[in-house]
C-alpha cells in the first residue's frame, strides 16, 4: 500500500500540510482546541530546521498508487544518541500502519549504529504511548507543560538573580556540551552552533555561570508562528534553571511561551507557580536503549526534539 522514503525539498509543502492537518485533528478532538494557527505553512518551520541540522533525515510513508504522503516523520542523529522528531500519520491513513513502519525503519537506523533512541512524547496521547511502548521505548522523566503570560513589561521577582546570566556565543559551544554531557550524558554541539548562529532570526540562547564564572547552565528558545517554546536548557540545580526560564521569558515579553519542567523537581515546579505559570499538558521522556542517569534539571523541547 505504501513505501518508504526520505524527504525531498519538493515534499517539504506536503509534509508541512501534514503535520498542521493531522496535529490540528488530535489536538481539537482530545483538547477542544488547535495545536497550530495561521496556516499549513507555519510547519514549514519542522523541514526547514531537521534539514538544516540533517539533511535527509526525514522518512515519508508515500501511497504507492496516488502518491500521497500518508506520514512523516523527522530524526535526528546525535553525538550521543539518534532523537525521534515529530511523527504524524494523515487521519486518512490511521491503523494503516505508518506510524509503525516509520519507526521500525529508525531503530533499525539507530540500531546499526549502536545508539539509544530517545523522544519526547505526550502522556496524554496513549495511541502514541502504546505505539512506543510495544517497540521497548522505557519511559525515563516525566515533564509538566508550563505556560505563562509574560507581562509587556516582562518578569521583575527578586526570587530569580540574573545577575550571572547572559547571552551566549560560539565560544560557550564546547562548555555547553560539557555541562549537558555531565547533567544527561548527551551531547549535541552542532545544535548549539545553530541556535546560537541564529540564521533565521527566531532563536535565543541564555548562559548562566557561577561565582567563578564556569557555566552551569544554559536555555534556548523559540520564537516562531509554528513554535514559541523555551528549551532545549540544562541545569545544575532547580535555582540556576529558575533563572534561565525567568530570562529567557523576558525574551517573549507580551508573548505566552510553553516550557517543560521536571515534575519531580518540587522546587522548580512551585518557582513556576510563584509567578503565575499554569500547567497545560505532560510528556514522557522515552529511552530504547541505554538509558542514562540524570545529574541536575533537562528541560526539553520538541524541535529538534531533544530526547
Amino acid at each position: 500500500m505504501f513505501s518508504l522514503r526520505p524527504m525531498k525539498k519538493s515534499d517539504w509543502s506536503e509534509v508541512a500540510s501534514l503535520i498542521y492537518l493531522s496535529t490540528n485533528h488530535w489536538y481539537e478532538t482530545k483538547q477542544g482546541h488547535p495545536a497550530f494557527s495561521g496556516g499549513p505553512q507555519v510547519c514549514l518551520l519542522f523541514c526547514q530546521v531537521y534539514e538544516d541540522l540533517d539533511p535527509g533525515c526525514c522518512l515519508i510513508a508515500e501511497h504507492n498508487e496516488t502518491g500521497a504522503i500518508m506520514g512523516s516523520c523527522f530524526y535526528h542523529p546525535r553525538e550521543t544518541h539518534v532523537s525521534l522528531g515529530i511523527m504524524n500519520v494523515h487521519p486518512n491513513f490511521f491503523g494503516a500502519g505508518v506510524a509503525s513502519a516509520l519507526l521500525n525503519e529508525i531503530i533499525d537506523f539507530t540500531k546499526a549504529r549502536q545508539m539509544s533512541l530517545r523522544l519526547v512524547s505526550s502522556a496524554l496521547n496513549l495511541d502514541s504511548y502504546s505505539l512506543y511502548n510495544r517497540k521497548g521505548f522505557v519511559p525515563t522523566a516525566i515533564y509538566q507543560d508550563m505556560m505563562l503570560e509574560v507581562p509587556k513589561t516582562g518578569i521583575e521577582n527578586p526570587k530569580f538573580d540574573l545577575s550571572r546570566v547572559r547571552d551566549a556565543d560560539l565560544e560557550d559551544i564546547s562548555a555547553m556540551g560539557a555541562l549537558e554531557f555531565e547533567v544527561s550524558r548527551i551531547s549535541r554541539e552542532r545544535d548549539y552552533c545553530y541556535f546560537i548562529e541564529n540564521d533565521d532570526d527566531i532563536w535565543h540562547v541564555s548562559i548562566s555561570e557561577d561565582k567563578d564564572g564556569q557555566v552551569d547552565g544554559f536555555l534556548v528558545s523559540v520564537n516562531h508562528p509554528a513554535s514559541n517554546m523555551l528549551g532545549p536548557g540544562v541545569a545544575r540545580s532547580a535555582e540556576v534553571a529558575g533563572n534561565l526560564i525567568v530570562n529567557e521569558l523576558n525574551q517573549h515579553k507580551g508573548r505566552s511561551p510553553l516550557f517543560l519542567v521536571p515534575a519531580d523537581n518540587r522546587e522548580l515546579v512551585d518557582a513556576m507557580f510563584s509567578i503565575g505559570a499554569r500547567n497545560c499538558e505532560l510528556h514522557f521522556s522515552q529511552v530504547l536503549g541505554e538509558q542514562q542517569p540524570i545529574n541536575g534539571v533537562v528541560m526539553p523541547t520538541f524541535i529538534p526534539e531533544t530526547g
